[in-house]
C-alpha cells in the first residue's frame, strides 16, 4: 500500500499593530473566530511595526506577514507613516495592508487609500460587527490559506 503525502500550507501570518490593549484582544478574538488558522502577531507602535518587518532590533525572527492590520492612531510613527515605508520598501510594499481608524470621515480613509492601504475600515463598535470585517479581510487576502 503507497501512501501519498499530503501538502500542508504553513499557517497564514497576521501582524495587528495597536497600541490599544483591549482593541487588540478584541483583534485577537476575531482573528481567531474568522475561520482561517492564522499566526496573529502584534506589535504596539508604529516604530515597533517597523522593526518586525524589517526583521531588527530583537525582531529577527519575525515571520513576513501575509496581512497587516494597521491602527491610524499609533504612537511614535503614525499608520500613514508605516504605510509609507511599507509601500516604499521592494521587499514589503506587496503585503496587504488594512488601516483600521476611529475617525468615520471619508477623507481620512481617501488619504489611506492614497497611501496604498489596501483597504480602510472604521473600527467597528462591536465584537460581532469586528468579527465580520475580520472574516470579510481573510477572505479576501487569505483565501488560499483556506
Amino acid at each position: 500500500m503507497s501512501s501519498t503525502p499530503t501538502l500542508q500550507m504553513a499557517r497564514p501570518v497576521v501582524l495587528s499593530v495597536e497600541d490599544d490593549d483591549t482593541e487588540s484582544y478584541i483583534i485577537k478574538i476575531a482573528v481567531d473566530e474568522c475561520g482561517v488558522p492564522a499566526d496573529l502577531h502584534r506589535v504596539a507602535d508604529g516604530e515597533q511595526a517597523l522593526r518586525f518587518l524589517r526583521r531588527t532590533h530583537g525582531h529577527e525572527t519575525a515571520p513576513r506577514p501575509h496581512l497587516i492590520l494597521l491602527d491610524m492612531s499609533l504612537p511614535k510613527k503614525d499608520g500613514l507613516e508605516v504605510l509609507s515605508e511599507i509601500r516604499g520598501t521592494e521587499s514589503l510594499r506587496s503585503i496587504p495592508v488594512v488601516i483600521f481608524t476611529s475617525s468615520l470621515r471619508e477623507a481620512d480613509r481617501k488619504k489611506a487609500i492614497a497611501f496604498g492601504a489596501d483597504d480602510c475600515i472604521s473600527k467597528p463598535r462591536t465584537l460581532t460587527e469586528l468579527t465580520d470585517a475580520i472574516r470579510s479581510l481573510c477572505d479576501r487576502f487569505l483565501a488560499e490559506f483556506r
